[in-house]
């Protein structure tokens, strides 16, 4: 673990060398927040519904998961959904980009790529959200979904979601760079959802966790069960994981929850940029196992024996149905 999130999650006494430029942080975000509430800062108009899905701290947390749950079910209700993206991990670049078959994790970042390749959504990505939102509109979506952007004020909302990993909360509860925190926890009491990912969701929380079934080959993209990868490829023998996400061992922790047998599993930082000597380490011997988000940028890195565990959001039945209603009745009035 860096020693950033030790200070973070395990109250490293570094943290209080932080303390200043927190205060610094909490001073800049507060007035930031106060211009756009006394509209010094004006929001511009947009004439589509915007779903934000967002947290209140830095790093994974299962945002992407949710973003393609929410656009598979709002699909099946006939709705156009497009998605915007800073695109992190990405080409820096002014003008929005469409993702398409041809765009690369290298160009707009693995979640963005993730994302387009689950939903054959519309998804734009750029900084500028507003610019994404219209080329969206452009392309006939009626709801544009956000991922990230909760603190980005100037994009107006109809509906925040908030995130939230159920194993690490809130690390110290300080805010930026003494702990994990853009916002203060008080935040949460004015969204419309909190989510929680994993572990135990308080009364007012929606519980949701990631669900697997099946393996993909990154190279041919041929699908298995999990269960015939494991007789078929396995066999019984330890297998190699490799995660460029917020919180590697969450995923090595599935892993072992499907029950896998972890050899050597290696942990990068969220959006790592892999190259040929991240993967010398790795015997070809052996099944190499990584996230889906991972392999949207590995698949001309990578032998034929690796593979990538595609996750699911699952909730409770009743409760992703109430989440969609709760999106379509505080968006009817634009006519969905």
């Amino acid at each position: 673990m860096r020693l950033i999130e030790q200070a973070w999650y395990q109250n490293h006494p570094i943290r209080w060398l932080l303390l200043p430029l927190n205060v610094l942080f909490w001073a800049l975000s507060a007035l930031r927040r106060s211009l756009y509430r006394y509209h010094i800062l004006k929001q511009p108009k947009l004439d589509v519904p915007v779903v934000i899905v967002g947290n209140i701290g830095v790093g994974g947390n299962g945002k992407t998961p949710l973003v393609v749950f929410l656009v598979e079910q709002l699909q099946q209700r006939g709705v156009k959904v497009g998605v915007i993206s800073r695109g992190y991990g990405g080409e820096k670049r002014q003008t929005p980009l469409l993702v398409t078959d041809d765009v690369t994790a290298e160009q707009a970042g693995d979640e963005p790529v993730l994302i387009y390749q689950r939903t054959k959504a519309p998804v734009a990505i750029s900084p500028d959200r507003i610019a994404n939102v219209e080329l969206l509109m452009q392309q006939g979506c009626n709801m544009i979904i956000s991922d990230d952007g909760l603190q980005h004020y100037r994009l107006k909302r109809d509906v925040e979601l908030v995130v939230v990993d159920g194993k690490r909360r809130f690390g110290n509860g300080w805010l930026l760079p003494a702990g994990p925190l853009r916002e203060g926890v008080w935040r949460l009491n004015y969204v419309d959802q909190v989510i929680v990912n994993g572990g135990l969701a308080n009364v007012d929380e929606m519980a949701m966790n990631l669900t697997a079934d099946s393996v993909v080959n990154v190279k041919s993209g041929k699908r298995l069960p999990l269960a015939q990868f494991m007789t078929d490829v396995v066999a019984n023998n330890p297998v190699n994981a490799l995660a460029g996400i917020g919180d590697p061992e969450r995923f090595f922790n599935t892993l072992r929850s499907l029950g896998f047998s972890l050899a050597n599993h290696v942990g990068f930082v969220d959006h790592h940029k892999f190259n040929d000597n991240d993967f010398a380490q790795f015997s070809e011997k052996q099944a190499l196992i990584m996230t889906e988000k991972d392999a949207v940028k590995c698949a001309h890195l990578v032998n034929d024996n690796s593979w990538y565990l595609p996750v699911d959001a699952s909730f409770n039945e009743q409760k992703g149905s109430q989440l969609i209603e709760l999106i379509m009745t505080r968006c009817k009035h634009y006519g969905l």
